[in-house]
């Protein structure tokens, strides 16, 4: 696992120096508004003061080297001053200006900036730095809408303007601290989140990620959040820059860097969220409730139209609303007027509403089977217009609720507002989760379940981050492409290569009919009329051959694979971050039709290919379909993971492979057909 760089100094400091004049000025006034208890020394050569507090002419007049530095002048003094500090035996930096490797002239500058640096950490440059809010230790230059805490979740993010953003949310979400990455010069994301582990009032982990340089440092980090239970969410923008080269297969076309981010955070633990509403629900949710331990939700409410919203909204997410048993149905029903028909979602209807006692009797016997998460659906109406005095027996009945069943529980409101931030502190301190919006109180309560069956499985081994090489790309013929699969144990027709007439119709007799005939050196063979199946006579082979051999060098005569129940592709791309990518999806012409595809990173496992391929919407052809037999999904399997190992074996060189169709029968599987590009050393 890679070194995490001590940050400690820099997170948690008890002397802060602070260069420059304009925005110094503004972090010392807000390390001031923070109420920071430690040392503040300005550092001006030209002034006095700042911002109230006594200034040093340099850095060899202060009393002490400084655990933390906040460096705001220039670009080139900025590598003079770290380099001081780094000599000093300061704790660490962080650097504002901008004009490094951002920029067109940069990289020498850049490189300057680490040299100087040396073994001390610096955070950016082009950043605004960071806030712990814990100890009011605010390396900030600008207006911010936190506030100090004793606990709570802490935010890193590659944009100081959505920080910003971040920071001034009215959701009730508890920030311990947030980071900005800027550049990521020395220290990146995943290595500033890593170092935060270690404060043990850190509840939960956000990452708003622009692009992912170094996946061993997040999955480093994945494996120390699993072991110190702190669960991790995050939300992944833009797209990855890939190589402009053709791509000639199926898997190419489906499969993309946003394909690979996905598999690559699920496969370490990280779920994604679609947006920062998501994102800020999310870590609340895990702050007040840590991973949910399944997927079993109830949703309650006052109204139908509420509760029809959360049941149209529930089919974008892979939760579970269970039904009463008759004896759970009964309970419920007890505490309800007889007109109340109980499911869920619940929608207990207003007979009960102001009336603490009943209320807390009807929300705890919903809540008593003992459901992963309990939601309250509740909007409480502006004040500076309404009065909202009525809704005080419900908040009281929930917590009462939550109390006498020990079951986690969230008050959800429909829209953000409609939950203001002293309510939602309220909550929080009483053990309720408050959740702004039912579609991101659903994207939390999902992203939270993700986490812990994470966490229930073993650790994922490396992923294989295969190196590139610039050699030459070849494209293997057909033939050539199912030997080499077939020396790695994926399954293929028998079949014969000719390169004349004579050569295949002694091959169609040997194989015996019925015959698939394909003309080899064509990359979309359907396309180009060049694929003839179920040839079951002599002179139509002799037909076929003929026309084929007028365009092709080559022909490849096989068994015709028969009794197919599915059609699967199954392939190989190289991403360039998160190296060989495995796509898995519905095959044959169906393939670019459908899209249906999952993807996983390598190496993969078998219950991971069987997990791939339930999740297909071709998932009910392998289970029998309309009173057809089951297709061989073990052997699927065993022909999907030989090819896997096909792809980690040759990870270096492998630039794309494209098995479609592997035909799924009653019993076996078999590459029907296969491409492969190659790079050569």
């Amino acid at each position: 696992m890679p070194m995490t760089p001590d940050l400690s100094r820099l997170l948690r400091p008890r002397s802060i120096a602070v260069f420059g004049g304009g925005w110094g000025a503004n972090v010392v006034e807000q390390l001031v508004k923070a109420r920071f208890a430690g040392d503040v020394w300005p550092v001006h050569p030209a002034r006095e003061t700042v911002a109230g507090l006594r200034a040093y002419p340099s850095l060899a007049d202060l009393p002490a080297p400084p655990d933390a530095a906040w460096i705001g002048v220039n670009r080139d003094a900025t590598i003079d001053i770290v380099r001081d500090l780094a000599a000093n035996g300061a704790g660490g930096a962080v650097c504002f200006a901008s004009g490094f490797q951002e920029s067109a002239d940069g990289s020498d500058r850049n490189a300057a900036l680490l040299a100087a640096a040396g073994n001390m950490p610096i955070i950016g440059p082009n950043c605004y730095g960071l806030i712990n809010y814990l100890d009011g230790a605010t390396l900030w230059p600008d207006q911010h809408g936190g506030r100090r805490v004793e606990r709570g979740v802490a935010i890193l993010t590659q944009s100081s303007n959505i920080a910003i953003n971040l920071s001034m949310q009215r959701r009730g979400l508890p920030i311990a601290y947030m980071m900005t990455a800027g550049n990521q010069a020395q220290i990146g994301l995943a290595e500033m989140a890593r170092a935060l582990l270690e404060d043990d009032r850190v509840t939960a982990i956000g990452l708003h990620i622009e692009g992912v340089g170094d996946p061993v440092a997040f999955e480093a980090l994945a494996l120390a959040a699993r072991k110190r239970r702190i669960p991790i969410v995050a939300l992944k923008v833009g797209t990855s820059e890939q190589a402009q080269i053709a791509t000639i297969s199926h898997t190419a076309s489906l499969a993309g860097s946003e394909a690979g981010s996905r598999a690559f955070f699920a496969r370490i633990g990280i779920p994604l969220v679609s947006g920062l509403p998501e994102l800020v629900e999310a870590l609340k949710l895990l702050h007040v409730h840590a991973p949910l331990a399944g997927r079993r939700i109830l949703s309650m409410s006052c109204s139908g139209g509420e509760a029809s919203l959360v049941a149209d909204t529930t089919a974008h997410y892979d939760l579970d609303f269970p039904p009463y048993t008759k004896a759970q149905s009964e309970a419920v029903s007890a505490t309800l007027n007889p007109l109340v028909t109980v499911a869920n979602p619940l929608d207990y209807h207003t007979f009960i509403w102001g009336d603490e006692a009943a209320m807390t009797d009807t929300f705890a016997a919903a809540m008593a089977p003992g459901f992963d998460l309990s939601m309250l659906i509740l909007d409480f109406p502006r004040t500076d217009r309404c009065s909202d005095e009525s809704w005080n027996p419900a908040v009281t009945a929930i917590g009462a609720a939550a109390q006498r069943t020990g079951h986690p529980a969230a008050v959800v409101a429909s829209l953000g507002e409609l939950l203001p931030e002293d309510r939602c502190d309220a909550f929080a301190a009483t053990g309720i989760a408050p959740l702004c919006g039912i579609d991101e109180a659903l994207a939390a309560a999902d992203a939270s379940a993700c986490i812990a069956e994470s966490w229930a499985r073993s650790a994922p081994a490396p992923t294989i981050l295969a190196r590139h090489i610039e050699g030459k790309l070849i494209l293997l013929d057909e033939a050539t492409a199912k030997a080499r699969l077939a020396e790695a144990g994926v399954p293929v027709p028998p079949g014969h290569a000719a390169t004349n007439l004579s050569d295949a119709i002694e091959a169609a007799t040997h194989l015996g009919f019925p015959l698939a005939i394909k003309g080899m050196g064509i990359a979309h063979k359907t396309e180009e009329n060049a694929v003839f199946l179920n040839v079951s006579d002599a002179g139509a082979v002799q037909t076929i051959n003929l026309d084929l051999l007028k365009r092709c060098d080559s022909v490849l005569i096989e068994t015709m694979i028969s009794g197919g129940l599915v059609e699967l592709i199954v392939g190989i791309t190289r991403d360039p971050v998160y190296g060989p990518m495995l796509t898995i999806g519905a095959g044959g012409v169906m393939a670019e039709l459908l899209t249906d595809t999952a993807t996983l990173l390598l190496p993969v496992t078998p219950p991971e290919i069987a997990e791939a391929l339930a999740s297909l919407k071709i998932a009910k052809l392998l289970n029998g379909w309309r009173g057809k037999p089951p297709a061989d999904t073990a052997a699927a399997i065993d022909a999907i993971l030989a090819i896997a190992r096909f792809a980690q074996t040759n990870a270096d060189t492998l630039e794309e492979l494209d098995v479609n169709p592997l035909i799924v029968c009653e019993e076996g599987a078999w590459a029907a057909d296969a491409l492969i590009r190659m790079r050569t050393e």
